[in-house]
């Protein structure tokens, strides 16, 4: 049994990697920080193999998929992925694009290749990781959001077609809220809300893959949140959501 999992170098990525070894799993760990994921092999007991790519090149998704077809991959978790701070008139426009060639264009790209794998052979799981961010507008972390909201729909979608079809291969989306990884320095923010912890998520987004979940979403709290939002005008949504961010300057 053989997993591939990118952004395997800390947070929830590093957290499923061992989850999935004390499972059994073989790990294809996928990074751009090779200390990091050599860190994270080294705690490993089952066999596994670094690849180090940036991910946000596209032609490094390619590259990927070309190294890794050959290893019969059972699951697929595209966990790679950051955030930006910031006003939109105001932020980088290159993080911008760098994010969404990451966020979006590497999941869309890695999911397409490898589910057709999968459904060649009828087998096979696939966990987008997206974000509770996908359930809102974001005032302050606008592109970040936008990018989760299309993991989110990109993934339900392909979940109904494969539903459809009666088919043996299942993903699901991850939506956890605040989680205590190094996302809070890369984004250049700080949460106000209590944060969960990552191993916790690892493993309840696995069990629940396991299990054919469709959207996870490891926290009541965020839970509460997403059911709550659905009644509310946009425009109070979305000041709701420019006070939460405007917290973590």
């Amino acid at each position: 049994m053989k997993a591939l999992v990118t952004g395997a170098s800390s947070g929830i990525g590093k957290e499923i990697c061992i989850y999935l070894d004390s499972l059994g799993y073989e790990l294809i760990l996928v990074s751009r920080d090779k200390d990091k994921l050599l860190e994270v092999q080294n705690i490993l007991k089952n066999k596994s193999k670094v690849i180090t790519l940036d991910l946000s090149n596209i032609n490094n998704c390619y590259k990927l998929y070309n190294l890794t077809s050959k290893y019969d991959v059972d699951i697929l978790v595209n966990n790679a992925g950051f955030g930006l701070h910031g006003e939109f008139v105001d932020s980088d426009i290159n993080k911008e694009i760098s994010m969404i060639d990451l966020n979006i264009k590497a999941v869309h790209i890695l999911t397409k290749l490898f589910l057709k794998d999968f459904v060649n052979k009828d087998k096979g799981y696939i966990l987008n990781v997206s974000s509770s961010a996908a359930f809102l507008s974001g005032p302050l972390m606008s592109t970040y959001y936008s990018t989760k909201s299309y993991v989110y729909r990109l993934t339900t979608a392909i979940y109904e077609e494969l539903r459809k079809k009666k088919s043996n291969v299942f993903i699901s989306v991850l939506c956890p809220g605040p989680v205590k990884t190094n996302f809070n320095k890369t984004a250049n923010c700080k949460f106000d809300i209590k944060s969960v912890d990552s191993k916790y998520v690892a493993k309840y987004a696995i069990y629940k893959m396991f299990k054919k979940k469709l959207v996870i979403i490891p926290s009541l709290y965020i839970k509460v949140g997403i059911f709550i939002n659905r009644f509310l005008p946009i425009k109070l949504s979305l000041k709701i959501a420019y006070n939460i961010q405007d917290k973590k300057r």
